[in-house]
């Protein structure tokens, strides 16, 4: 099955970039361009596909507010959204951890980084950065963050397993990687993280990582 993408990005020359990368690969193709967050939103809604790949600065409207008509809370057919940014503009990401995005890419990424990312993004099992996740939340994190979020207490005790895969959530690791890590089956991590989702009160692995890294519980 072809993976369909959509890019949004205000620089054709990013965009091309992109298209060049994700078209060269037999299961993927993009679908389309849009140079700014309004006509990201048109075009998504109009053509459905599999994952966004969104800029996190566009004119019109940015990643974030992209992310929240999107993938949000209030989206009635909720898309995938991976978020593109840089370490300079980290702080603009913390806001799309409640906006429904499913994982974050560099700009500066390896294409091979973003080829997983967007698989990742369409099988469900969204990829975060390891260096965005990092960065961002250590900077952002215990003390306060200017998108609300905090280290909730959990509505049940998270088992011994389940911290071992929200420390690896945390890390950035993906469904498969943790499974291989911790000799478990794909089935059983899925398991995993409904169950932590649903103790933490949150809504998918991206806040799963933001909690970890404001709880303390984050590698080194």
């Amino acid at each position: 099955m072809t993976i369909r993408v959509l890019l949004a990005d205000d620089q054709a020359m990013i965009r091309g970039g992109l298209r060049l990368i994700l078209d060269d690969q037999p299961d993927i193709s993009v679908v389309g361009e849009a140079a700014d967050g309004t006509e990201a939103i048109r075009l998504a809604r109009r053509l459905r596909p599999d994952v966004c790949l969104v800029d996190i600065r566009m004119p019109g409207q940015d990643g974030i507010e992209v992310a929240r008509a999107l993938a949000g809370p209030e989206a009635a057919d909720p898309l995938r959204v991976v978020i593109v940014t840089t370490f300079d503009l980290d702080e603009y990401v913390y806001g799309a951890l409640r906006s429904g995005a499913v994982g974050f890419v560099l700009k500066g990424a390896s294409p091979a980084l973003l080829i997983e990312a967007v698989r990742a993004a369409h099988a469900g099992d969204a990829l975060i950065s390891p260096q965005v996740t990092r960065r961002l939340l250590q900077r952002l994190g215990p003390a306060g963050t200017p998108g609300g979020l905090t280290a909730a207490r959990p509505a049940a005790r998270l088992s011994d397993r389940e911290i071992e895969v929200t420390r690896a959530i945390a890390r950035g690791r993906t469904n498969t990687e943790i499974a291989a890590e911790l000799f478990i089956s794909l089935s059983t991590v899925k398991s995993h993280l409904a169950s932590i989702q649903g103790k933490l009160g949150v809504r998918n692995r991206v806040e799963i990582a933001a909690w970890a890294w404001e709880s303390g519980l984050s590698p080194a």
